[in-house]
């Protein structure tokens, strides 16, 4: 087996947590060979690595409501900006974070990366045995863990230069899920522990975890080296404003977007539409429902198409918020529970859809004009491809954690000036609506001379 070149390639097990200098998954002979072997161990890591991350992000969301257990007594507002800001920081860290791999190289920026968790942990710490610290110490403190959502960015758009374009689905929804399960694993496990060891556990239990992380990344991940040339913040900035971007990054305000929204308000909302429901009992069920979805999402995508079962998930998504608003009005308990549960779920199987998505976009859109029998051609646009897919997959996913904040937003104000949720239900309602629109419309509608749409081509 040779290069393009006639050079024979260096093998990539050889490198083993070193760089690699020939790698190419969309080889089939190169995949099963040696590619498929070092991509799901570099996943292994990574999807470790992203799970603690949002571990340490959602720390506040848990300790808020506990800080009276150490002296800290704080109004409604100010435990609403203890949650909100983490949320903000870690949306605006994905982007910088995105450029991390392509800098620095996957593994090195994984072990950064993982590293960097210790500084929101100590400071959690530092926190809860200092009550006294004043509350824009506290709001700074907060801020750290907004460090955990930015390894989601760095993760994805390392792990997609792994996989061929064609398989990416699964792998792509199987670290994002990984990383989910983390806001689960903290809403589920934190509570028992803080009335075992006190609230400053809830930033020690990760610091080990952490520790071990950095280890792996270190000993089992690597380098790729094609995948090294960054983009300027000006290339992104162009990026960022390409049609199929900007579309996507909508498209993940309703996936992930409506995820990590959900995720932040889904106690909140039980306790104020259902105050005799014990809401810690129920709250961890939804994140973990929309985690283990979201592979489920890729591998559909990777099957019919992400065009296909984003457009099908995004009206699942507006039925399922027309149910959770049917049981509001009906005081329902167990149908609200079940619509609600069942939208989470869609908000999973939508992201591992739309990030199918995202790489098989820019790659269909590079070989446009592009000879098939020219493989130094094909080759080159792929590889270009690879590195846009990359920086769109961090912008999406920046745009995507805002559009949490914004339905965090939107619930607060709904409850404000009207008392309930329906009116926030109304407005999803129609925003999943109008995603519903803008997939087929894009992706789905046929458009050109050959009357074939981007679904049709393998979106």
């Amino acid at each position: 087996m040779t290069t393009l070149t006639g050079e024979r390639p260096a093998a990539p097990d050889a490198g083993r947590g070193r760089w690699i200098e020939d790698w190419r998954p969309d080889d089939e002979r190169f995949w099963n060979e040696t590619g498929k072997r070092v991509a799901r161990r570099n996943l292994a890591w990574s999807i470790l690595t992203e799970h603690l991350g949002f571990c340490v992000w959602l720390l506040w969301s848990i300790a808020v409501i506990n800080l009276g257990t150490v002296g800290v007594t704080l109004d409604v507002g100010q435990q609403l900006w203890l949650t909100t800001v983490p949320n903000l920081v870690g949306a605006f860290m994905r982007i910088p974070y995105t450029f991390g791999p392509a800098r620095f190289g996957g593994r090195n920026f994984t072990i950064i990366s993982a590293m960097l968790l210790l500084i929101p942990c100590a400071l959690f710490v530092y926190a809860i045995e200092n009550p006294d610290i004043p509350f824009w110490v506290l709001l700074l403190i907060a801020a750290t863990t907004g460090l955990g959502g930015g390894n989601f960015a760095s993760s994805m758009s390392n792990i997609t230069h792994y996989y061929p374009a064609d398989k990416q689905g699964l792998p792509l929804g199987l670290n994002a899920a990984g990383g989910n399960l983390g806001t689960s694993v903290t809403q589920l496990a934190m509570p028992p522990l803080i009335v075992a060891a006190g609230l400053a556990a809830v930033g020690w239990v990760w610091m080990p975890l952490v520790l071990v992380a950095a280890a792996g990344a270190y000993f089992f991940m690597n380098n790729l080296r094609h995948a090294t040339s960054a983009y300027t913040v000006k290339e992104m900035a162009a990026i960022s404003r390409r049609p199929h971007t900007v579309i996507m990054s909508v498209l993940y305000i309703g996936t992930f977007g409506s995820f990590i929204g959900y995720s932040f308000s889904f106690g909140v909302l039980i306790k104020n539409q259902f105050p005799g429901i014990q809401a810690a009992d129920y709250i961890w069920l939804g994140a973990l429902i929309g985690s283990v979805a979201r592979p489920i999402g890729g591998w559909l995508a990777d099957r019919v198409g992400g065009a296909r079962v984003t457009f099908w998930n995004f009206l699942v998504m507006a039925l399922g918020i027309v149910a959770v608003w049917s049981a509001v009005d009906a005081g329902s308990w167990p149908l609200f529970l079940a619509a609600f549960l069942c939208v989470f779920a869609t908000t999973g199987i939508g992201n591992g859809s739309t990030y199918k998505m995202i790489p098989a976009i820019f790659k269909n859109k590079a070989l446009e004009g592009v000879d098939p029998g020219d493989g130094e051609a094909v080759a080159a646009a792929v590889s270009s491809a690879r590195r846009t897919a990359a920086a769109a997959i961090g912008i999406s996913s920046a745009v995507g954690a805002l559009g949490g904040v914004l339905i965090q937003q939107t619930f607060r104000i709904s409850l404000a000036e009207a008392g309930t949720i329906v009116p926030a239900l109304l407005i999803l309602a129609v925003f999943y609506t109008v995603c519903v629109v803008l997939t087929w419309a894009a992706y789905l509608r046929r458009t050109g001379a050959a009357r074939r749409s981007l679904a049709e081509a393998g979106v």
